[in-house]
């Protein structure tokens, strides 16, 4: 399933919600969880395979990442 129009800010909310903490900011947003680490660019839209990437790194599938949005 790809995703589309979501921002930067709608990723940090949903990661947050399973426990993501921000561990850096700048262009990038560095995301960890302890186990994982994401690093999320910076815009208002994420290209779908980039944003297919980070939820793979983030070790959600796409169903659950559906029901953090």
């Amino acid at each position: 399933m790809l995703f589309t129009d979501l921002s930067s800010e709608r990723i940090v909310n949903a990661l947050s919600k399973v426990g993501f903490k921000i561990i850096k900011q700048g262009k990038h947003i560095g995301m960890s969880d302890s186990t994982h680490r994401v690093t999320i660019p910076r815009h208002k839209r994420i290209n779908p395979y980039t944003l297919k990437s980070i939820i793979k790194d983030a070790g959600l599938t796409d169903e659950k990442f559906k029901e953090l949005i």
